[in-house]
């Protein structure tokens, strides 16, 4: 469960990889808002609130079932086998060529 203000990692779209941290969830829609990720550019009309009106960047909403929690600890990498493999061993073929007597 997604909670505001938990840490989260974005596991699928074009911000995969990429943490931040939940600050809206809208739950009739299964969506949360999550900061830094995907910004979008609204084009905002000329209003009395805002004379100039020009392209605003905000963050959109993204599927609830692309984001998981960030665990507090760090993965760690696996520890590798310190055995050394044997190198295969390969028969050469011959490349005499064979005369034919007609």
């Amino acid at each position: 469960m997604v909670k505001v203000g938990d840490k989260v990692i974005v596991i699928a779209g074009d911000d995969k990889g990429k943490e931040g941290t939940v600050t809206k969830i809208l739950k009739d829609k299964n969506k949360v808002v999550v900061s830094g990720i995907n910004i979008v550019t609204k084009h905002i009309k000329p209003s009395a609130y805002n004379e100039n009106g020009g392209r605003v960047q905000v963050e959109a909403p993204i599927h609830i079932s692309n984001v998981k929690l960030a665990s507090e600890k760090k993965e760690t990498k696996k520890a590798e086998k310190t055995t050394k493999a044997e190198p295969k061993k390969t028969a050469k073929k011959s490349t005499k060529k064979e005369s034919g007597d007609k």
